[in-house]
């Protein structure tokens, strides 16, 4: 059985191609600031807006599709536990380089499986990240390198290109910074067995 992936997230489907997981790519067309600004106001952490945002693409597919297992995702980054937000603008990208410079911070990875219209399960794995010291300079050359739309559809670091060397060290499982806990969806989809 053919899973669909709620995510226009080129690197998700790599990822379950790789791995040999029939998918299709199905967008939720979720609006993700909207939710993120209202569950804010609610005073909600990284790990519960990235729970959240996985949980709404994949019951949003997941209605119209019934009987089909369908896949959200959703990846936030959280320094001393606040949200940060893909960037709106090169500008908005430099800004949040210099916030992560030099500090530790996480990355929060959540995906939920949903069947009718509801959440069947989910999970969230954190992975750390310590940005190595540099030059607001090097922070301009380094953005340089990246297409403006890459920029603003996944981020200011691509972890599976050039942005691996922002790093002094990763902690934690390489799909899942990339944006899916792959070793947990498989093991979950063995049990259904599909």
């Amino acid at each position: 059985m053919k899973i669909i992936l709620a995510s226009s997230s080129g690197v998700r489907k790599k990822i379950l191609d790789k791995y040999k997981i029939d998918s299709e790519v199905v967008v939720s067309n979720v609006d993700e600031d909207q939710i993120k600004e209202a569950l804010l106001a609610e005073k909600a952490t990284p790990l519960i807006i990235s729970k959240n945002l996985a949980e709404l693409k994949s019951n949003k597919v997941s209605t119209k599709h019934p009987n089909r297992i369908v896949l959200g995702a959703d990846s936030v980054i959280s320094l001393n536990n606040k949200l940060i937000n893909k960037p709106k603008s090169r500008q908005e990208a430099l800004e949040i380089l210099k916030a992560l410079n030099n500090s530790k911070h996480y990355l929060i990875s959540s995906v939920c499986i949903s069947k009718n219209g509801s959440m069947i399960w989910n999970h969230s794995d954190q992975s750390e990240l310590k940005m190595k010291d540099f030059k607001e300079y090097q922070l301009i050359e380094y953005l340089n390198k990246i297409k403006t739309e890459t920029l603003l559809s996944y981020g200011v670091y691509q972890v599976e290109a050039d942005g691996l060397n922002l790093f002094e060290y990763i902690k934690g499982d390489q799909d899942s910074i990339m944006g899916l806990p792959i070793k947990q969806i498989i093991e979950y989809v063995k049990k259904l067995n599909l």
